[in-house]
């Protein structure tokens, strides 16, 4: 059985179809890479995955369960998503990190942050820094560790490096790399090629909306 199942999704925005009948099976230790012009409806297959949207048609299905009948807390603790753009929501990275215990009513768990922020090669007291005073790769691994807090069964990635110099962009890949030993699924939007390549055992193509290809890499 499939971890994430996708069957036949469509979505629809005022008459204008922006996901088109796409199907795709996602297996427990999948690394996907998913690449395509811009515009051809990628970011929105990606939140279509992680609950923030809903299809126009068609089901999505995660452990064999539909998403409609799954608490929307209990999927987002399991599946993480750090958007293209780093989107940091409170003044402060403390904030920021507590969020999603804040939210919850759930006491931190002080030991999973500090294994975070050694993860993403971040000082722990970066935690009293303000967003204002983080360079956009700092913030991106912020973004990143907010969205680790809960040890999620599956990462959704937009372009999470598309911005970053190649020192950021180094550390982020190789955190990547190093979650999906440990199990955990990637799906992930790039535009670069060769990143794209590097270590997904899975490429999919979307064009106009459409799934236009799909290779097994390894």
């Amino acid at each position: 059985m499939a971890l994430l199942e996708l069957s036949n999704i469509s979505y629809i925005v005022k008459d204008k179809s922006i996901i088109s009948d796409v199907s795709l099976s996602v297996n427990q230790g999948d690394y996907i890479t998913i690449v395509g012009p811009s515009g051809s409806g990628k970011s929105t297959f990606l939140k279509l995955c992680s609950d923030l949207i809903s299809p126009t048609s068609g089901t999505i299905t995660y452990n064999g369960r539909p998403l409609t009948a799954i608490d929307p807390e209990s999927y987002r603790k399991e599946v993480g998503y750090c958007f293209q753009r780093p989107y940091l929501f409170a003044k402060t990275v403390r904030r920021n990190i507590l969020f999603p215990y804040d939210i919850r009513g759930l006491e931190p768990d002080m030991s999973r942050i500090e294994y975070l922020f050694d993860l993403l090669h971040m000082p722990l007291n970066y935690m009293e820094r303000r967003n204002d005073e983080l360079s956009g790769g700092e913030m991106q691994r912020i973004c990143l560790i907010r969205s680790l807090i809960f040890e999620p069964k599956v990462l959704l990635l937009d372009e999470v490096t598309s911005a970053l110099d190649a020192t950021n962009t180094s550390i982020v890949e190789n955190v990547i790399d190093e979650l999906h030993k440990k199990g955990i699924t990637i799906i992930s939007i790039t535009h670069n090629e060769e990143q794209s390549l590097r270590t997904a055992n899975r490429r999919i193509s979307i064009v106009d909306g459409q799934l236009a290809k799909e290779e097994v890499l390894r």
